[in-house]
């Protein structure tokens, strides 16, 4: 009932905008718009002109209406053209401005005015024409942009890969990204979940071919627009729109020792219809990982010692369709569909030493364990949008609505056998089957009441519902959580230099679920979010931002699912559907500069989170889960830097810094406070001829828990890119930790009565070969802003899925 009566409040309140903002309707005329498109050129050498502005001034009253930059190609499209007659302003630093008188009617609203050619200044014609081009990474007042379409080395690797490269971002060994030393980071695509990510962000990663992605957003001090959750922050990932008019596509293959992908991309537009497609698969060449694990408690004088290996398998793919229609100037629509389907698992055996006191005689007990693990997941986004503009500028409603359909499997085998092949135990079997959907409906308006303030407001309804059956009906598990969400946020300038950017949202969350015949549940909150941004423009390209925010961290699956993982009966492994979310609120203070193109970020933050969730091991049980373990009081630091000695050369480097400092008022315990940091480090050359190369290294200091440590790790890598084909291809060769073939981690928990250590021996080093190649047209017309669903409001698994992972918990491939 509460669910309907959500959804239906949600609806009610859009009809009343949907009335008061005069959506549709016969009774409404509609003028036709257009657009205008130009390809701006070098009179001299004949080479595009990129990042040359264009504005269209309208005649009649002298008044700018609309304007762009140019692209890689020189091509500008301006959208939503009105008839009537116009000029356009052309200019650039080092070419003499052009003004062209322009008109369009509604018989003919698209203008294309073809190649404009732009002449060279004096001083100009007598050095190097200057040529604009998008910064590696610029920063804005909500968020830090890391423009990856200008890496020219990613060919081959995929988002993992890219993200390793993005400021304040640290990625592990299994592809889980963290926030300034954060792990509870929500992960979108083009501002929308998927429920590929819902199971293992690790996974849903590796799946994105690195070539598709145009950008990556991130977002420390999210804005009350956003879902609450997500305690470190937002990873949103722009992915490349082909918008070109005609047929384009793109086709790569990368063939390694490790990691073998293969993406092809076809996308038609015509007119004001565009469709795109998208398959990818993936395959890791199965290699053994040695795991080395001890459990010792103490009150029973208990060791167990385990030296084996695990030989993981992966293979999934993946694929994707959508269509965009612009009904007219004013309104449009747009549709996807995507489908993931992946496959992991792994087989091993471990030699295991079990020695216990008993009666005061100590026994020693040898045996191996030998353990099969297979898990898949098979996932369905679809999503609507619809979205309507009007003549005042920035004015914007949207209706988005998602449906996303998971299906789980995990399923394990283990086998204890004595020295002599005889088996010492009955085989123990485990599998569970999970479904998972999710259903949103949200709306958003955009009003700007002047040039200098803008108010956002929306509404939002999420139900999801997750089913899971076992082997044993007794922890069959059935939950339920709904969602209902509003916001609004003010934007406006107190000065020239000074913008404000504040905030509120209130989110209505309603769980309730049944585990076996024995765990009933029913919890219910209510929370409100403020968020503040102050951002101070200062001389020199600088500017100095202050911001506020409480955000949540709601338990996902993996960390609610009571499914008992029973695949190392010394180490077992289990969710806890009683957790509650996490609260924080965060302040940070940052600071960036542009030098001679050089760029500069640097912030300190303060976070106090409330109800932190980690994983503890309780050794009477042999069982590790999930609890709110306290609250964590974290000071922490980020600094990111790119210099060019050359302008062929780019230097990068990022280091961040935080503290862990928990406090578990239950038991009055404290570590105490302990550092976590991380540093990157990229350098990139491009040559003549096409050439370009690149190296780079990545070291991630030990992790503090409120049990233990997770140890360091390094790894480093380089790559090779030639053009080919008039550009048209690419083909390269990549490198990764070429001088040891094992990544060694030592993990260690420990407690009074007890001690885990784990060192796990990860097969790195690899080679690969890639190739890329474009076809058809691959002029852009630049991609039309939309909104969608972005349910960034669940806490990640750090593993894999929380469904059941490999014999040990080792990283997969």
């Amino acid at each position: 009932m509460k669910r309907l009566l959500l959804l239906f409040a949600f609806l009610g309140l859009m009809q009343q905008v949907n009335a008061q903002f005069n959506l549709g309707g016969g009774a409404q005329k509609v003028t036709i718009t257009g657009r205008i498109s130009a390809v701006i050129i070098d009179s001299a050498t004949k080479q595009p002109v990129d990042y040359a502005t264009v504005s269209l001034i309208r005649i009649k009253d002298n008044k700018s209406v609309n304007g762009g930059v140019t692209d890689a190609k020189g091509k500008v499209v301006l959208q939503n053209v009105s008839p009537e007659q116009y000029k356009l302003l052309i200019g650039f630093m080092g070419y003499k401005s052009k003004t062209i008188q322009v008109k369009t009617s509604q018989e003919k609203p698209d203008l294309n005015l073809g190649n404009i050619y732009l002449s060279g200044t004096e001083s100009n014609l007598k050095e190097v024409a200057i040529v604009g081009k998008t910064p590696m990474v610029e920063t804005k007042i909500d968020k830090l942009v890391y423009n990856a379409e200008q890496d020219v080395t990613t060919a081959g690797g995929n988002a993992s890969d890219v993200m390793r490269k993005v400021p304040m971002v640290s990625v592990d060994i299994d592809g889980n990204p963290s926030l300034r030393g954060s792990s509870a980071v929500r992960v979108l695509i083009n501002g929308k979940p998927s429920g590929t990510m819902s199971n293992s962000v690790a996974d849903a990663l590796k799946m994105i071919p690195a070539e598709e992605i145009k950008s990556v957003e991130v977002i420390t001090s999210p804005s009350a627009k956003y879902d609450a959750e997500g305690a470190g922050g937002i990873i949103n990932i722009i992915t490349k729109k082909k918008t070109a008019q005609g047929i384009n596509g793109n086709a790569a293959v990368s063939v390694g020792t490790r990691q073998n992908n293969g993406n092809f991309s076809l996308n038609a537009k015509q007119g004001r219809l565009g469709i795109s497609s998208n398959f990818g698969g993936q395959y890791a060449i199965p290699q053994d990982t040695r795991v080395v694990l001890e459990n010792d408690v103490y009150s029973k004088q208990s060791h167990i010692f385990q030296d084996g290996f695990t030989r993981a398998k992966r293979y999934g793919y993946n694929g994707s369709v959508g269509l965009d229609y612009d009904i007219n100037g004013y309104n449009s629509l747009s549709t996807n569909i995507k489908y993931n389907n992946f496959t992991n698992g792994s087989n091993g055996s471990s030699d295991v030493t079990s020695t216990l006191l008993e009666n005061a005689i100590l026994k020693t007990t040898n045996y191996v364990r030998a353990s099969d693990n297979n898990n898949s997941f098979k996932n369905i986004d679809w999503s609507a949008d619809y979205r309507k503009t009007t003549k005042k500028e920035g004015e914007e409603f949207t209706v988005s609505g998602q449906a996303s359909f998971g299906r789980n499997t995990a399923e394990f085998n283990t086998r204890l056998i004595n020295p002599d092949g005889s088996p010492l135990a009955p085989t123990v079997i485990g599998d569970n089957t999970g479904k998972n959907n999710e259903y949103t409906l949200q709306t958003d308006y955009v009003y700007p009441f002047s040039k200098t303030m803008t108010l956002e407001t929306g509404v939002k309804g999420i139900l999801r519902n997750i089913k899971s059956k076992y082997e044993s009906s007794e922890q069959d598990f059935d939950y339920k959580q709904d969602v209902g969400a509003a916001y609004g946020v003010l934007s406006f300038k107190l000065a020239k230099t000074l913008d404000v950017k504040g905030g509120l949202r209130a989110e209505y969350t309603d769980i309730s679920g049944v585990s076996g015949s024995s765990l009933n549940f029913n919890n219910n909150y209510f929370n409100l979010f403020p968020s503040a941004i102050i951002s101070k423009t200062l001389k020199g390209n600088s500017t100095l931002k202050l911001s506020y925010n409480r955000r949540m961290q709601r338990p996902s699956l993996s960390y609610l699912n009571p499914f008992l993982n029973r695949n190392d009966p010394e180490n077992q492994q289990q969710g806890n559907p009683n957790l509650s979310p996490e609260i924080s609120d965060i302040i940070e203070l940052g600071y960036s500069t542009f030098i001679k193109g050089s760029v500069i970020n640097a912030s300190v933050f303060y976070r106090n989170t409330q109800d932190v969730i980690e994983s503890l091991f309780i050794p009477e049980q042999k069982l590790t889960t999930y609890f709110n373990v306290g609250r964590n009081k974290s000071f922490g630091a980020n600094v990111f830097a790119t210099y060019n000695p050359l302008p062929k050369w780019t230097l990068m480097g990022n280091f961040s810094l935080n503290t862990y400092d928990l406090n578990n008022f239950q038991t009055n315990q404290r570590t105490g406070v302990y550092v976590n940091y991380s540093v990157f480090a990229r350098s990139a050359i491009s040559f003549k001829g096409g050439w370009n190369t690149e190296l780079f290294g990545v070291y991630n200091a030990s992790r503090r828990t409120f049990q233990g440590t997770s140890g360091p790790m390094a790894f480093y890598g380089g790559a090779f890119k030639k053009d080919i084909m008039k550009k048209k291809a690419t083909v390269g060769i990549n490198v990764l930790n070429v001088f040891s073939r094992d990544l060694h981690i030592h993990n260690e928990n420990k407690g009074d009565d007890f001690r885990q250590n784990m060192n796990i021996y990860y097969p790195l080093r690899s080679f690969g070969v890639n190739f890329s190649y474009k076809f058809g047209k691959v002029t852009f017309t630049g991609p039309k802003k939309k909104k969608g669903i972005n349910n960034d409001d669940l806490k990640q698994d750090e593993g894999a899925g929380g469904l059941g992972g490999g014999a040990g918990g080792t990283p997969k491939q």
